[in-house]
């Protein structure tokens, strides 16, 4: 192929590319090596056929004629499968072959993140024009790419898409099936596995690997010097540094011509002597997943070896719109249910996370006997999975009105901080009597100290809510002062809102402990904290008092309907406050 069929972001006709190419002289030398091993027995057969003297299958007569010869032998063959069969598959690779047509999955199908996806086509392209990279302009192909991301973010989805473009086959394996309980089987297990890529490289024109959970056996090695170091952390990794440089060491047949030629060589003169065959860089890609990457060995991602890291980060809101609009063509839903929706409310979510959402809520609508799903049903799905299916509690009447008014006052205060309440409940989910889902309307990476005040301040507003109709507060405010006290010490020991632009972050980093607690045992500090959960609980209660028809009436809508999705929470408080 021309070196200009090479385009950046779009994969190369399939037809021109190196790896079919040499597939293709494979399955011809293949065939002539069919006819050449099956024509001699063939017309061996036909010859006796016609001498009437035909070759009929059968049992050997000495065999037949001794029972007890032939039970000793069927006696020996079984006990040596049982002794040999066990170390025999102890070492055998663990891997799963995946052929093209097993997979459904195409580079199409990876929606969003679209940096990432032309990186990988341009690592395929290399791939698969391996032959004309070196020749022509004199590179040397990757060997090994690393996918580095949290879990869900489509490392193994986006592997097995590029192994179904390429048409090769594609060796899955998870690290931790290297393992075995006998000392060595590991790296036999390895050296197993890479010889398994060379031999379909050299039969398919090229061959995938993906390591699943590559830090279970790439691991650092640093800190085990002694004699008594493991296996798994040491001699697995020399093993793999080994195998990542072994993609052009000779075939079984180049070895066999080699001892023959070198035997012929010693009885000729050295300018006669014939020339021993070179072996061909076997055509193998390693791609390796993992989300731990600062936790691999370094020498594993020198040039060479994993030299490109590409990252998986957790989808922005435009690739979450793309996301959502590639499932939701494939799932029953109602026209309000739309990508643009599904998008706002999944801010932080991995795409497979998307997907078990809009899957979850179609559970929701089954079970209202709805064949579409519905935005209530998305966020009953989106509590169901974060917080935990809802129960009935069987509160006492009065019990019953105060978690009542402590929602109300959490989704009150939510709405007059400029937050979007998607849904206040006082049913009980997971640990929590109640709760009020609250989001910013708009997304963002970066946290204003002012933002971080309307915080506590929603937090502290069921506590300024019992206190402002019951006198006193319940214990129901634990997990709220935890939350608040929480993101007043990030204020302070981090985002420098004291009287110091010291960091207590670094400190605690640098003594292995958390932030909060560095912060609350520094006497400055947990003035400053105590400072700003006063100034937020002020401010909260002004806030309800100056409120309260709102307050009341989200409480008393609560005690009747038990839940109350955020329009129905937002045109209760529009319409306090414009009576």
């Amino acid at each position: 192929m021309n070196i200009d069929q090479l385009h950046h972001g779009r994969i190369i006709d399939h037809d021109k590319v190196d790896a079919r190419a040499a597939r293709e002289r494979v399955r011809r030398r293949r065939l002539w090596w069919a006819v050449g091993l099956l024509g001699l027995p063939l017309a061996w057969f036909w010859f006796r056929e016609l001498t009437g003297d035909p070759v009929r299958p059968g049992v050997p007569g000495w065999l037949t004629n001794d029972p007890t010869t032939t039970m000793m032998l069927g006696l020996m063959v079984i006990l040596a499968c049982l002794i040999l069969i066990p170390f025999l598959g102890a070492g055998h690779s663990p891997h799963t072959l995946l052929r093209p047509s097993d997979s459904n999955v195409r580079l199409d199908d990876v929606v969003g993140a679209e940096a990432t996806r032309r990186e990988a086509v341009d690592t395929l392209n290399l791939f698969l024009a391996h032959e004309t990279f070196a020749t022509e302009m004199g590179g040397s192909p990757r060997r090994g790419v690393l996918f580095e991301g949290p879990p869900g973010t489509g490392k193994t989805y986006l592997a097995k898409a590029m192994a179904a473009e390429a048409g090769v086959p594609f060796l899955f394996v998870s690290a931790s099936t290297f393992q075995s309980m006998y000392y060595g089987q590991t790296n036999r297990k390895i050296r197993s596995y890479f010889k398994a890529l060379r031999k379909a490289a050299r039969a398919e024109g090229g061959a995938i690997g993906f390591i699943e959970e590559f830090d279970a056996i790439g691991g650092a090695r640093s800190g085990m010097n002694s004699g008594s170091m493991r296996e798994g952390i040491v001699g697995v990794v020399n093993e793999l540094l080994v195998q990542m440089q072994s993609f052009d060491l000779p075939a079984p047949k180049d070895r066999i011509k080699t001892v023959f030629i070198d035997g012929i060589n010693v009885f000729l003169p050295h300018d006669r002597a014939l020339p021993r065959p070179r072996p061909t860089t076997a055509n193998i890609l390693i791609i390796a997943a993992t989300n731990r990457a600062a936790d691999l060995d370094p020498a594993l991602l020198r040039p060479g070896r994993f030299d490109r890291v590409i990252h998986f980060d957790l989808p922005p809101r435009a690739d979450r719109v793309e996301i959502a609009r590639y499932y939701l063509d494939r799932k029953s839903h109602v026209p309000e249910v739309n990508e643009f929706a599904v998008a706002d409310m999944t801010a932080g979510y991995s795409p497979v996370k998307i997907e078990r959402l809009l899957d979850e809520a179609l559970i929701v609508a089954l079970r209202h006997g709805r064949t579409k799903m519905t935005m209530r049903d998305v966020i009953e799905a989106q509590l169901t999975n974060d917080v935990g299916l809802s129960h009935p509690v069987g509160y006492h009447p009065d019990e019953r009105r105060r978690v009542a008014i402590h929602e109300a006052g959490h989704a009150l205060s939510a709405v007059l901080t400029g937050r979007e309440v998607k849904i206040a409940t006082i049913l009980r989910r997971g640990g929590a009597l109640g709760l009020v889902s609250h989001v910013d309307p708009d997304e963002k990476h970066l946290r204003t100290p002012s933002e971080a005040s309307d915080l506590i301040a929603i937090a502290l507003g069921g506590r300024a809510a019992e206190i402002q109709e019951f006198g006193e507060a319940s214990s129901g405010i634990a997990s709220d002062l935890a939350a608040a006290t929480t993101i007043a010490s990030q204020m302070v020991g981090q985002l420098g809102a004291s009287d110091t632009l010291i960091s207590l972050e670094a400190a605690a980093s640098a003594m292995g402990g958390n932030l909060v607690a560095k912060v609350l045992a520094d006497g400055q500090s947990r003035a400053k904290v105590e400072a700003i959960l006063e100034s937020a609980a002020d401010r909260v209660a002004c806030m309800l008092l100056e409120h309260r028809s709102a307050l009341i009436a989200i409480a008393d809508a609560l005690c009747v309907h038990d839940e109350l999705p955020g329009d129905e929470i937002t045109r209760i408080v529009t319409s306090a406050l414009t009576a």
